[in-house]
């Protein structure tokens, strides 16, 4: 056994690894990069960066199907993406073991929202474990093939920021070289027409009960008896944060969160005086302890927004409502030199409403620049342009990456040309996934293992899709920007204006090769 200090990104990436795992996708976002960045280091593991989660998850589960262990992961939101493919799969079942991954981000440190994907294994009635620490994460992981090929099911493993980011001392060991699994053509499996999926529902619902009795008797719960005055219930970063805080109290805790242990709460709340229930983000334990019939204090409302800090456990025994204090945090701004704030410039000189996207242009929102003034979801910068036209008129542009266009802003611009919507849609091209650590993507040519491919054409892309102009210019020059935003939010066409300058992070990095 070899000593190892890893994040919980790289222990969970480490348990998969060992457990023999083939193929694993994803695409970047934080706080789930690292997973697939760590396994992109490693010859016996096909990692990919996909163009976007649905097309990771599918490309994943399908090799699962076809006999390989295989991954998917994902922060919260881009689990989102995939939630078409993640509910079917419930259905058809796996080949070999099949891990899907999502990586919360209790409050919101790099995020939209901060969504509880707990509540998604419910709604896929799919299994649910939830590591406390790294050293768990790198374990449950490997338990996760093993109820996965078990029970014919994707198993959801959660983690948080806090986790994934939290390093452990640990041991690994030597890699499971597992066989690969025959495929065998099963249409009533694996075609999911209405009146095989009818089937497979029924199917699905017998596997919870099957899966309960599993969970009450899996080691991934457990109960600790100390002082019975209070009894907690606890999962993930949650149970560490109140053992730190009542180390002499009592504890049950829950591993293999869902389907819900419910004897085994039972018998924990028998054996203690007073029941709390301690969670981040939503009251998920605790409105399933509440149907048991089972009396327990939770966490006032107020403490489901944000994340859940050590200090603020006391607050919750004692049934107070958190205070949340200004943050004196130092707001993320714009690397020095980046060539977006030249292209933000621009457009707040032109005084336009802009529709904005997810990354690290974002920031073109804040203060001095002020000039990106609507940012949903990925693609929704291209989207969201189209009913701003109808509402705000031709005052208007859309900016967008381009990792997200091709993630998912090539499907909104082709709405754009097929609904005839006139007017401007920026893509800042800086050759790289920025937000996220700088990751390839398939407009640089090259892919998570380093290796050179073909390499997309933005602009070809444009032009298929049906924008009438494609321009590419330096996005440093701003007066040739000006000029040629004004011509063409004059014309009566769709036009696409690329602002092309390499990310300024990845030009000091080659300088230092060089050096």
């Amino acid at each position: 056994m070899k000593q190892v200090f890893l994040s919980g990104d790289e222990a969970l990436a480490q348990g998969v690894y060992e457990e023999g795992l083939k193929v694993a996708c994803s695409y970047p976002g934080t706080p789930a990069t690292e997973i697939v960045e760590y396994l992109s280091r490693l010859p016996e593991v096909d990692a990919q960066w996909s163009v976007n989660e649905k097309v990771a998850f599918e490309v994943a589960l399908a090799s699962s199907i076809a006999g390989l262990r295989s991954m998917f992961s994902a922060k919260h939101v881009g689990l989102n993406v995939a939630m078409d493919s993640l509910m079917t799969a419930a259905y058809t079942g796996v080949g070999a073991g099949f891990v899907v991954v999502s990586a919360d981000d209790p409050g919101m440190h790099s995020s939209q929202n901060e969504q509880d994907n707990r509540l998604l294994a419910r709604i896929a009635k799919i299994p649910l474990l939830e590591p406390s620490s790294p050293s768990e994460a790198r374990e449950f992981a490997k338990q996760a093939f093993q109820i996965s090929e078990e029970f014919d099911l994707p198993v959801l493993i959660r983690i948080t920021t806090r986790l994934a980011h939290t390093k452990e001392n640990m041991e690994i060991a030597a890699r499971k070289e597992i066989p690969q699994k025959e495929f065998k053509i099963n249409i009533p499996k694996y075609v999911m027409v209405p009146g095989n999926a009818y089937k497979k529902h029924l199917e699905l619902e017998q596997k919870l009960v099957r899966l309960k009795a599993y969970a009450e008797k899996s080691s991934l719960n457990r109960i600790e008896l100390n002082d019975r005055k209070i009894g907690i219930i606890a999962d993930s970063v949650a149970y560490l944060y109140a053992k730190e805080m009542y180390p002499s109290a009592s504890f049950l805790k829950l591993g293999f969160v869902y389907p819900f242990p419910a004897d085994k709460i039972k018998e924990f709340a028998s054996q203690v005086q007073e029941l709390y229930v301690i969670e981040e983000l939503e009251p998920f334990i605790e409105e399933e302890v509440q149907r048991l019939g089972i009396t327990a204090k939770a966490k006032h409302p107020s403490f489901r927004v944000g994340e859940l800090r050590p200090e603020l456990i006391p607050l919750i025994i004692e049934g107070k409502e958190k205070i949340e204090e200004p943050s004196t945090a130092r707001k993320p701004v714009l690397c020095p030199g980046c060539q977006h704030q030249a292209v933000f410039s621009v457009l707040k000189k032109l005084d336009l409403t802009v529709t904005g996207d997810i990354g690290c242009y974002t920031l073109g929102a804040l203060a001095p620049l002020n000039s990106l003034h609507t940012c949903l979801c990925m693609g929704s910068g291209i989207t969201f342009f189209e009913g701003f036209r109808k509402g705000v008129g031709k005052n208007v542009v859309g900016v967008i990456g381009d990792s997200t266009f091709v993630h998912s802003g090539i499907s909104g611009l082709i709405n754009l040309a097929y609904n005839g919507t006139k007017g401007v849609i920026l893509i800042l091209d800086n050759g790289t996934t920025a937000m996220t650590g700088s990751q390839p993507h398939p407009g640089t040519g090259e892919t998570s293992k380093g290796q050179k491919n073909r390499k997309l054409i933005l602009e070809d892309i444009c032009r298929a899709a049906g924008a009438d102009n494609v321009d590419v210019i330096n996005a440093y020059k701003a007066e040739e920007l000006e000029t040629l935003l004004r011509k063409r939010l004059a014309e009566d066409a769709l036009s696409v204006v690329i602002t092309r300058a390499k990310c300024v992070i990845l030009l000091k990095r080659e300088q230092k090769k060089h050096d």
